[in-house]
């Protein structure tokens, strides 16, 4: 079984990347990937070229999934909704339970 792997856009605080890292899971972020400051649109073709389920607060990328753009998964959480470690929490299940075919094109709420 195939794991499923994330990218954390910039709206994201880097402390839930280091919490995944440390639990061995695949993991990127905007500044790793040199994508400070690169469009929507950008961040989507990103995690996709890489199979990268995008995990954001940004609800611009929900409009880009109405809208039919292609992606590998999108984990959304409104901003100030969820503390950190529940963040956290919610992606573990994530990744423990489904397989990165199974979030291809799919919104997960967090």
């Amino acid at each position: 079984m195939e794991n499923i792997k994330f990218h954390l856009d910039e709206s994201c605080n880097p402390a839930i990347a280091r919490a995944l890292k440390e639990r061995g899971i695949d993991v990127t972020r905007s500044a790793e990937a040199g994508l400070v400051q690169a469009s929507d649109e950008s961040q989507l073709q990103y995690a996709l070229a890489e199979n990268r389920v995008l995990v954001t607060h940004d609800a611009d990328f929900l409009r880009l999934n109405a809208a039919s753009v292609p992606h590998a998964g999108i984990a959304y959480c409104h901003s100030g909704s969820r503390s950190i470690g529940d963040i956290i929490r919610k992606l573990v299940e994530i990744w423990e339970i489904l397989e990165p075919d199974e979030m291809h094109g799919r919104i997960q709420w967090l």
